[in-house]
């Protein structure tokens, strides 16, 4: 039986999947951006995700959406640290920071946090993977081409998956390197970052068919597909579906990653997420 321990909660991947839900506390986050900047109104949305049947918070305070602006460290502090204080207190799930920076890091961790989730995979800041190993907490590596500002600039690949599982491979033996347990990395392919869709080319339906090759590292496997570009491109026909209306299309590719291997689901919409896949663990889990 494969096992994920998270703080206090152990979860068993062979027989449910696990729902992330995204606290974005950011002004400018492609899909929620400015709805939860309030330190009430982040914690609110928080116990209602839990209520839904999240189970994990992931709070990033920055924002990673293609063309992103960097923010001070100071500021994503500001953001993020009152808000995990506030949902230590008044929730049970476990936190996760979603951020690469070692030092705020270090403080969400002291603060209750127990995961972190680093769209960098460890490449940000060289720090952060000693942070992760003396704390003991599970960190999420997730493969991105280039950064948020410059991913989406013609990215190309001759085989995408196996180069995330080449690169996560990497990344993941660099972690265990420095100390971190092998039972507390997560790999994440990165579905829409420095992905290309539209016009034709669709990578992250191409990640969706072939997940079960990330599989062979011997980690579990989070997907992270909600609300994305590429489900309002595929979905909307001539145009573009907007993220407010790419719910169907997130519930699909939800389901099509579980059926096809990923143990984790990182996403908006929990109530409904967790509907679907309590149907879909009934059938593969």
């Amino acid at each position: 039986m494969s096992v994920l321990k998270i703080g206090k909660k152990t979860f068993e991947l062979d027989k449910r999947t696990i729902i992330t839900g995204i606290l974005n506390v950011t002004p400018d986050s492609f899909s929620d951006g400015g709805k939860y900047l309030s330190v009430d109104k982040a914690v609110k949305h928080a116990v209602s995700m839990e209520k839904q049947g999240a189970d994990i918070i992931d709070i990033g305070g920055e924002s990673t959406r293609p063309s992103a602006k960097a923010i001070t460290l100071d500021e994503e502090m500001r953001r993020v640290i009152p808000v995990i204080e506030e949902l230590i207190r008044k929730t049970n799930v476990p936190i996760s920071i979603d951020t690469y920076k070692s030092e705020l890091a270090e403080k969400a961790l002291d603060a209750g946090a127990c995961m972190v989730n680093d769209v960098t995979a460890l490449q940000g800041d060289k720090r952060l993977v000693n942070i992760v190993a003396e704390y003991e907490v599970p960190i999420c590596l997730m493969h991105m081409k280039g950064n948020p500002r410059n991913m989406q600039v013609n990215p190309t690949y001759d085989d995408i998956m196996e180069e995330i599982c080449s690169f996560l491979k990497e990344r993941a033996e660099l972690a265990m390197f420095y100390d971190v347990k092998k039972e507390n990395i997560i790999v994440d392919p990165g579905i829409g970052f420095g992905k290309r869709t539209g016009r034709g080319a669709e990578d992250n339906c191409k990640i969706l068919h072939r997940l079960s090759e990330l599989k062979t590292l011997g980690f579990p496997v989070l997907v992270g597909a909600s609300r994305k570009t590429f489900i309002g491109n595929v979905c909307g026909g001539k145009e573009s579906l907007p993220a407010t209306e790419r719910l169907e299309g997130s519930l699909a590719a939800a389901c099509l990653a579980v059926y096809n291997g990923a143990n984790i689901i990182r996403v908006h919409d929990v109530k409904e997420t967790r509907r679907c896949l309590d149907l879909v663990d009934c059938v593969v889990r």
